[in-house]
C-alpha cells in the first residue's frame, strides 16, 4: 500500500532531530594548532594561551582584583608548589654607602671644599671667642673617602677668636675654606712640595700680646689665601679686596701665645705640615670655631 507524501515528510524529520545536537558540539570545538587548547569556558573567560599551564583549583572568582586575597589564578615558576604563592619583584642593587666625610663639619662647610681638593687642615676654635685651637690633617681618597692622617695639633688663632667678616686689625682669624698654595720662611727649605721662598724678608722682632718674643715665627710660614694673590710669595701684599679686610694671615711657627689673625703651630709641625702638602692634591684649610664650622 503506497505511503502518502506527507507521513514520509514526517518520518524524515524524525530521524533527523536527534542529530541535531551532536553538529552542534562538533562545531564549537576548535583545536589549535600545536595541539592548544583554545576551548572557552563557560563564564567565558579569554583562551588560555598555548603552553601556559591551566588555572589551578584555587583560582579567584571572577571580578576578584589580583592582589586582594584570591591571586591571579596563575602559579609563578618559583610558588609552584604553593596555592596562591604571590609574586616578588627580584631586589634591586643595594644603595651605594656613603663614604666617609670630615667629622664636624656641617654641610655648608663641606660645600665650600673644592671638589678637587684631597688635602685638608682642619683647624677647630675651642669656641667663638677662644684663642686656642687644634689642627688636623686629612686626605682624600675616592673610594675610602676623607681619612685624618694625623693627630688633631695643638694651635693658636687670634687673640679674640674667630670672624666671619675679618677686619685689619681686629684680633680675630677668618672663617671659612681657603686655598693653600705658596710656603716661605728665613730658614732654608726644609722640603716642601709648595713653591718655597726663603729670604730675609720673614724676619720678624717683638713681643706678642701675653708679652711673649715673636722672634723666629716665620722661620717657616704656609700663605692661607684669604685676600691675597694665589701663586705668587706669601711676601706679596696685594689685597685683592681691599686693604680694610686685612691680610698676609699664614700657617707659622707657633710663638707660645695668640696671634693677630693667623694659626701657629709647633716648629716640628710645622717641618711635617711643609713636606706633607702637595700642590697636586689642592690642598685647603678649613679654619673656625667648632660651632661655625658646623653650619
Amino acid at each position: 500500500m503506497p505511503v502518502p507524501r506527507r507521513s514520509r515528510l514526517v518520518l524524515a524529520a524524525t530521524l533527523l532531530f536527534p542529530l541535531l545536537p551532536l553538529a552542534g558540539c562538533t562545531a564549537a570545538a576548535d583545536p589549535a594548532p600545536g595541539g592548544g587548547d583554545r576551548q572557552r569556558s563557560a563564564a567565558g573567560a579569554a583562551p588560555t594561551p598555548a603552553g601556559a599551564a591551566p588555572a589551578s583549583a584555587g583560582t579567584a572568582p571572577a571580578g576578584t582584583a589580583p592582589g586582594t586575597g584570591g591571586g591571579d589564578g596563575r602559579r609563578s615558576a618559583a610558588g609552584a608548589g604553593q596555592e596562591g604563592a604571590s609574586v616578588k619583584a627580584a631586589p634591586g642593587p643595594p644603595a651605594p654607602a656613603t663614604l666617609p666625610v670630615i667629622p664636624g663639619l656641617g654641610p655648608a662647610t663641606r660645600a665650600r671644599i673644592p671638589k678637587d681638593s684631597r688635602q685638608a687642615v682642619v683647624v677647630r676654635g675651642d669656641d667663638r671667642d677662644a684663642s686656642t685651637s687644634t689642627a688636623t690633617l686629612y686626605e682624600h681618597d675616592p673610594v675610602t673617602g676623607w681619612t685624618a692622617v694625623s693627630d688633631p695639633w695643638p694651635a693658636h688663632n687670634a687673640a679674640k677668636g674667630w670672624t666671619d667678616h675679618h677686619l685689619q686689625g681686629d684680633l680675630r682669624s677668618p672663617i671659612g675654606v681657603y686655598g693653600l698654595t705658596d710656603a716661605g720662611g728665613l730658614l732654608d727649605d726644609p722640603g716642601a712640595k709648595l713653591p718655597y721662598e726663603q729670604g730675609e724678608g720673614f724676619t720678624v722682632t717683638g713681643n706678642g700680646s701675653l708679652g711673649e718674643p715673636l722672634e723666629g715665627s716665620f722661620d717657616y710660614v704656609v700663605a692661607i689665601n684669604y685676600n691675597r694673590r694665589p701663586g705668587v710669595t706669601p711676601l706679596d701684599w696685594t689685597r685683592p679686596w681691599g686693604d680694610e679686610r686685612g691680610g698676609g694671615i699664614w700657617i707659622h711657627v707657633d710663638h707660645d701665645g695668640p696671634t693677630q689673625g693667623c694659626v701657629s703651630l709647633e716648629r716640628d709641625r710645622m717641618r711635617e705640615l711643609l713636606r706633607w702638602l702637595d700642590p697636586e692634591k689642592k690642598p685647603v684649610v678649613v679654619m673656625g670655631d667648632v660651632l661655625s664650622l658646623g653650619r
